[in-house]
């Protein structure tokens, strides 16, 4: 491998473990906010809500942990909690415990960005890297799952508030 080609390869690896690293950031804040919501949530069309967010706790943890695992298989260091700067600011837990809606359109918009982000992390690896873009593209599949089982809460929502007007 010629000097240029090593060193190229060498800043893809880096740009990859750079979002390989984001995701992870991204993962570990999706738990802490969907365990934080599962417990705060209260009311009539919370329980459902509740319980799904508790169930996606162990599959989000899951993502992290094989996100860390490719990080450290590609040379990488993963994150340690002081270098991680969480912005999942519509995913906090709501003031009125019984605001369903507002978790669910926070939640649907948190695997809107994982889906963005999985999705560049393929088209960046597909051509070289086949081992994390296969890694995106489960993780992705994932993703869109849960962002269609939270729209469906959503037209829940909606058509309950449209019947009692």
């Amino acid at each position: 491998m010629t000097k240029k080609a090593n060193e190229e390869s060498h800043n893809g690896a880096r740009e990859t473990i750079s979002m390989l690293q984001t995701a992870y950031r991204m993962e570990l804040e999706t738990v802490a906010n969907y365990l934080a919501n599962s417990v705060h949530l209260d009311g009539v069309g919370a329980e459902e809500v509740k319980r799904a967010l508790a169930e996606d706790v162990n599959e989000e943890l899951g993502h992290a942990t094989r996100l860390a695992n490719r990080i450290k298989q590609l040379g990488g260091r993963v994150p340690w909690s002081l270098e991680m700067e969480f912005d999942q600011e519509s995913l906090r837990p709501p003031s009125r415990t019984t605001d369903v809606r507002s978790v669910v359109t926070g939640v649907i918009e948190a695997e809107e960005a994982a889906i963005a982000h999985y999705r560049d992390i393929f088209t960046r690896c597909m051509d070289d890297d086949p081992v994390t873009a296969d890694l995106a593209s489960e993780l992705l599949a994932d993703e869109e799952a849960h962002r269609t089982l939270f729209a469906g809460f959503e037209r829940d929502l909606a058509e309950r508030a449209q019947s009692l007007v």
